[in-house]
């Protein structure tokens, strides 16, 4: 037997004790019929309150389609208690007072709320990177770990200055010999000499400022990397992170200049012989057009590789694995993994300039021979000039270097998270609820 009636709204239900005397045409002929009234209960809302689904008039407002089925939480599919329905008040689309953010607004069931954000134990959120916010990562490293990252890149600098500055006062000026340089009556074999000098002189320079370079980067490398997980780490603790690969550092970092160099050298190599066998024209043109193209396939290359000196840092990789795993990491994504790079190094290039030329100027003018002096000066220079410019340099380096090595780094974690979901392990590094720690000692990898 059927306890429930046929549908109706509760408001048009018979009262209790009586009968409407028609009989149930919905039920089947020879099933039993329910003599007395049916089981409502005695208080019953009035009627106003409810009403059958009839036909809108005119002027009102017909009610909105029920969703499709799996939206929202109420039975069936359909809208939960409390939900609202699309572009209804209160709805995704309306703007009554029940809608999200509208007065006494709430969120029903169903409602579409956008993804959750995503988690940030650090300097940066765990998912895909804009290239604002790679920049803002590096600056913030900067900023809430400034006592290690200054202290790195300040020590970094000025142990590396001071002996950029002896060699140059102590050895350099007295070895070199530059007079030839500006005098129109020299012979090739004394121009000749005066160039090597130079080349020389800057080479040495060079590498003493990559040496600290790539200690600095070595550094800053494991500082950002704890940074993203919102850990706290000493400069002691990066130096015992990254002395075991400070030697395969650096000859990464020599190794992808090189072939650079040589991808050029073999384009320019055919001209070159051409000129000395033949037609010096046709081999010079032949000289700069391969210059040309071997220097893009030289820059396409060494973008392919710039992202392997965090993997050699962060992987404990070796230099051949490095490279391979850059070479990865960048396929397919060249141009924005150039084009941000590009921008970290315009940005370093004008945040340097502005401490170093100003210290080099007032160099100039302090040292003696005045600004005019200083541009026009190629042979000894002295101590004077090379303390105070030494000065902007150090400066100049302790602000870069944390924006190159924490873009890089940031760069280096946002292609692994796009490609390699890094996010996850860099969650469950960080400890974030709702995700299996790692194993101790694997946090900082």
């Amino acid at each position: 037997m059927n306890d429930t009636p046929g549908w109706a709204s509760p408001g048009s239900a018979p009262s209790d004790g009586q009968d409407s005397g028609k009989p149930d045409a919905d039920g089947p002929a020879d099933a039993g019929r329910q003599d007395g009234p049916p089981k409502w209960s005695k208080e019953q809302p009035p009627p106003a309150q409810w009403s059958p689904p009839s036909t809108p008039g005119p002027g009102s407002t017909p009610p909105p389609p029920p969703p499709p089925p799996g939206q929202g939480g109420g039975q069936g599919g359909g809208w939960g208690w409390g939900d609202r329905p699309p572009g209804g008040p209160g709805g995704p689309g309306g703007g009554g007072p029940g809608a999200p953010g509208g007065p006494g607004g709430y969120r029903g069931w169903g409602a579409w709320q956008g993804p959750p954000p995503a988690a940030k134990p650090g300097v940066i959120p765990l998912r895909p990177l804009g290239v604002g916010e790679i920049l803002d990562g590096a600056v913030s490293t900067m900023r809430a770990h400034w006592r290690t990252v200054l202290g790195i890149s300040l020590t970094v600098a000025v142990l590396t200055e001071i002996v950029v500055v002896l060699l140059q006062g102590l050895v350099l000026n007295e070895s070199v010999d530059t007079e030839a340089l500006d005098d129109p009556s020299a012979t090739v074999g004394e121009l000749t000499r005066a160039m090597g000098d130079t080349m020389l002189s800057s080479g040495v320079v060079l590498v003493i400022t990559l040496l600290g370079t790539i200690v600095a980067t070595a550094l800053l490398t494991m500082v950002t990397s704890r940074a993203v997980l919102g850990k706290p780490v000493t400069a002691t603790e990066a130096w015992r992170d990254s002395r075991p690969q400070l030697a395969k550092l650096f000859g990464l970092t020599l190794l992808i200049p090189l072939i650079g160099a040589a991808i050029v050298f073999v384009g320019i190599l055919p001209g070159l012989l051409i000129a000395l066998a033949g037609p010096s024209d046709a081999g010079a043109t032949l000289a700069v057009l391969g210059g040309l193209a071997a220097t893009v396939a030289a820059l396409w290359i060494v973008v392919r590789l710039s992202l392997a000196s965090p993997a050699l840092m962060l992987e404990k990789q070796g230099i051949k694995k490095s490279l391979t795993r850059s070479a990865k990491l960048v396929r397919g994504s060249w141009w924005r993994v150039f084009g941000i790079q590009l921008l970290a190094a315009i940005i370093a290039n004008v945040v340097a300039s502005i401490i170093v030329i100003p210290f080099t100027f007032i160099a100039g003018a302090v040292s003696g021979d005045g600004v005019t002096g200083f541009l026009d000066s190629t042979g000894e220079l002295g101590w004077t000039f090379l303390i105070v410019s030494g000065v902007g340099s150090v400066i100049g380096s302790m602000l870069t270097f944390p924006i190159t090595a924490g873009v890089t780094v940031l760069l280096y974690i946002d292609q692994r998270i796009r490609r390699e979901a890094l996010d996850l392990e860099l969650a469950r590094a960080a400890g974030l609820p709702g995700h299996t720690p790692t194993a101790p000692g694997s946090a900082g990898s």
